[in-house]
């Protein structure tokens, strides 16, 4: 179950909560706890430090002030409050993250160290390791070295105290002993990571064993259009020795045990407490640019679009993650409504890393998203320029582009691109349905459109869309008894797509259930304004449908009549 700090985990955080019953912080008590459970981080840090000012002694309040200022990453905000907690002899996990930062960043390992003897650390998964590298921020390697060694045999623990003692090694200069910790390793899961492989990787070329750097390289990460491995490669091919960046002190072995410990949480605890932890590593070494793109990730799930955008931009423009950081904020801003603002940072990167495939093929997804296909279809060409020779991988490219296409009404261009995706992956549902949908609206080769829309839904019964599509080419073609039960089965897929609601109208009107027909496209009417539409739907066309019937918009439209006419 992943864990949420907010509600219930909030009210118990710090053992037994006591109330708010100072008269006067009611109200911003209130709005501060609103706040948090709507993820305002900043409008709940302010609410709960306003009514704090005037209890400053609630427990309650105090927790709740430090997780608020920590989920911002204003650590030296919370502090204060985080040293009054433990002053008061509160017990609380989050105020002790905190302090332990506040501790390590002030090289006071004495202190830390004192703090896990006296069991007033984090928790079982953490302490081990901080302990270890207190020791070795104090000047004991042999005993940090020691400890290592006995976190390794607590069970689930073993892969985590390897890594950290690597680290360690290496961070004095003791590349060949780290290696033989990877060498041991080497069917576990110390590399199986982006940053355990990296730091190989510069182990081995630190001892002078840039081809076997390389070879791991290619092994892990293959060709991979990522600017960061793709500038290690570069390195490693000219010959370079790669510095060791992974950990370079005790400072940054601490931050590294947060982040591990972030990384292990992030598919398992809530992402706000996943949070806490990759905003201590973010105070400790703010250079992270993995703790930042996760930081930017959790609030980026948690809909904080802002504070996510905030984040993915303060990655430099010189680290090898700026790219990976301004698709994220691109994508965050698209999620905020702000598409212009999302298509600025796409084409700034068009500039700056314009090399890469995936920048072009997200600025042609906003683009169609704008309903600007003509610069959706540019961006995609750029796409398959780059590429050269099309694979199966491209497939996706030739179907969005023939999705332009189509909406440009360049028909025999979509129509191209649709059986060119088809002939890269063979079978592929979306394009199947898609192009089999397309032909039904051009009323041309209906027997085959049927055959790949039934494929289609071999391939993914529980799909709405394609389901519809079913019912509408069996309609299309006359065979309104055989379609009413996909359109039936559409709809309970998909109950608030006008498109589907207006097509079962037509379904029904054809069978002769007039009166339904007539209910289902009030309900397509009433749906128009939903964001999930499957598709464009007319709503003029509806009324005009309500207030004359189908068999007369048909005529008005000089289309074909109904072939079949049930009262």
């Amino acid at each position: 179950m992943r864990k949420r700090i907010w509600g219930l985990a909030l009210a118990v955080a710090i053992g037994s909560a006591v109330p708010v019953h100072a008269q006067g912080i009611a109200g911003s008590y209130l709005a501060a706890r609103s706040a948090g459970m709507s993820g305002d981080y900043q409008a709940a840090a302010d609410y709960f430090t306003r009514a704090l000012a005037r209890d400053p002694s609630n427990p309650q309040l105090m927790e709740n002030t430090v997780l608020a200022q920590l989920s911002l990453g204003q650590l030296n905000r919370a502090l204060p409050v985080a040293r009054k907690i433990e002053a008061d002899g509160l017990n609380s996990q989050i105020a002790r993250m905190v302090l332990i930062a506040d501790e390590v960043a002030n090289d006071k390992y004495d202190a830390l160290l004192t703090r896990l003897a006296e069991q007033r650390g984090v928790g079982p998964l953490v302490d081990g390791l901080l302990k270890a590298w207190g020791q070795l921020g104090g000047g004991d390697f042999g005993a940090a070295l020691k400890t290592f060694g006995e976190v390794s045999q607590e069970r689930g623990l073993g892969a985590f105290a390897m890594y950290h003692k690597a680290m360690a090694l290496a961070s004095v200069g003791d590349f060949e002993s780290a290696d033989a910790i990877f060498t041991e390793n080497a069917a576990g899961p110390l590399q199986m990571t982006r940053r355990g492989a990296i730091a190989r990787i510069e182990i081995l070329s630190q001892l002078d064993r840039s081809e076997e750097a390389l070879a791991l390289l290619d092994d892990l990460f293959g060709q991979a259009f990522d600017p960061a491995i793709q500038d290690i490669r570069a390195k490693l091919i000219a010959g370079e020795k790669l510095p060791f960046t992974l950990v370079q002190s005790p400072r940054d072995g601490v931050a590294e045990v947060f982040y591990s410990v972030a990384a292990a949480l992030n598919s398992e605890a809530g992402e706000d407490y996943t949070l806490l932890y990759t905003r201590v590593v973010e105070y400790l070494r703010p250079d992270h640019a993995d703790a930042i793109l996760l930081s930017a990730n959790l609030l980026d799930a948690l809909e904080r679009y802002d504070l996510a955008a905030a984040a993915y931009k303060s990655v430099p423009s010189g680290s090898p993650s700026y790219f990976a950081a301004e698709l994220g904020r691109a994508e965050t801003l698209r999620k905020a409504d702000k598409a212009d603002a999302a298509a600025e940072v796409l084409e700034q990167l068009t500039r700056s890393h314009g090399e890469y495939p995936a920048v072009w093929v997200t600025l042609g997804d906003l683009m169609r998203q704008l309903k600007r296909f003509e610069d959706a279809v540019k961006a995609y060409d750029k796409v398959l320029d780059l590429a050269g020779e099309p694979d199966r991988d491209q497939w996706f490219v030739f179907y969005a582009r023939a999705i332009s296409y189509e909406r440009l009404s360049e028909w025999p261009k979509a129509e191209a691109d649709f059986r060119k995706a088809l002939e890269l992956n063979p079978g592929q549902p979306q394009v199947l349905n898609y192009l089999g949908y397309s032909l039904v609206e051009h009323k041309i080769k209906l027997d085959e459109a049927l055959s790949m829309i039934e494929q289609a839904v071999e391939a993914q019964p529980e799909s709405g869309y394609i389901v519809d599509s079913l019912g509408w080419v069996l309609y299309r073609l006359g065979r309104y008894d055989e379609a009413i039960g996909h359109m039936e089965r559409a709809a309970e897929l998909m109950p608030v797509d006008p498109v589907v609601n207006d097509h079962l109208g037509d379904v029904l009107w054809a069978v002769g259930r007039k009166r339904e027909a007539e209910f289902q496209w009030h309900r397509a009417l009433s749906f128009v304004k939903y964001d999930n539409a499957s598709g464009d739907v007319d709503p003029d066309r509806i009324r005009r449908k309500l207030a004359v019937g189908l068999d007369a918009v048909l005529a008005e439209e000089g289309s074909p009549p109904l072939k079949v006419a049930h009262e």
